[in-house]
């Protein structure tokens, strides 16, 4: 896999590697043709375990390799952080989006009348955009020749988005099925959810390789609107069904995986 990437431009292959993750998050949303029912322990474990990957993808893959390249100075990292939290806090505040168990009612973002399937649809395509964003930062920071970020690197990060996706795609597809979508509509917006990686990974490939020296405020950039969607959304949907404990120690879990995958491999 490697050697077939290597000969790419940085902007293929991190499109090539967010469509796989975006498979994933399909396989996740084709639950649906195998149940209906939403075993509530599961899905907190499984969001727990999303936020814990996604929180070691924040520092191991994209704060360290950020400082490493400023010769370790904090700044750019820093002032990358604050602009992607400051960033998705707006798409937050303006995007409609519904999350998954809560009732329509609670629709955040400005008022509108859309239909709670594509709420729910828009509540995932928020989570998905950073995740884009990140592998093509990641695959075009590889192409750099900077020694602290490699094709390895990249490739072990979009492993670990593609892993947490699995319960994004379900996430949309069997709250929709218990609600009474049929089971091809609930794996088509499931599915849905994230066809946005692609496009994020195309921008963030592209902006570091035209701009080399945006690498470090980009990868932060991308730290910060992760962390804002772990703790804004995806931490407190493991919680809400009141499984706290298990949901804490998938995210203890998720994140020693990632952290190992990360200094083993990336």
């Amino acid at each position: 896999m490697t050697s077939l990437l290597q000969g790419m431009s940085p902007i293929l292959a991190a499109v090539l590697a967010a469509t796989a993750a975006w498979a994933v998050t399909a396989l996740g949303a084709t639950t649906v043709f195998l149940t209906r029912d939403f075993n509530r322990k599961l899905f907190d474990a499984l969001m727990g375990f999303a936020a814990g990957i996604m929180l070691a993808v924040c520092f191991w893959s994209l704060l360290e390799p950020a400082v490493q390249m400023s010769g370790g100075r904090v700044w750019p990292a820093l002032i990358g952080l604050i602009a992607g939290g400051v960033v998705f806090w707006s798409i937050d505040k303006v995007l409609p989006h519904l999350h998954s168990g809560f009732p329509i009612e609670e629709a955040e973002g400005v008022k509108s009348s859309l239909h709670r399937s594509i709420l729910l649809v828009l509540a995932i395509t928020l989570h998905n955009i950073p995740e884009g964003l990140a592998i093509g930062v990641a695959f075009g920071a590889a192409a750099s020749g900077v020694p602290s970020a490699n094709l390895a690197h990249a490739l072990t990060l979009a492993f670990g988005v593609a892993i947490q996706d699995f319960p994004e795609g379900l996430a949309v597809a069997l709250p929709l099925r218990r609600e009474g979508t049929s089971r091809l509509k609930s794996f088509f917006y499931g599915s849905l959810s994230a066809a946005v990686e692609p496009v994020g990974a195309a921008v963030g490939a592209a902006a570091v390789v035209l701009v080399k020296g945006m690498m470090p405020y980009a990868l932060g950039f991308s730290a910060g609107a992760m962390l804002f969607v772990i703790v804004e959304e995806l931490i407190p949907e493991s919680q809400r069904g009141g499984n706290t404990d298990l949901a804490t120690l998938s995210t203890i879990f998720g994140f020693a995986l990632m952290m190992v995958l990360e200094v083993t491999i990336g």
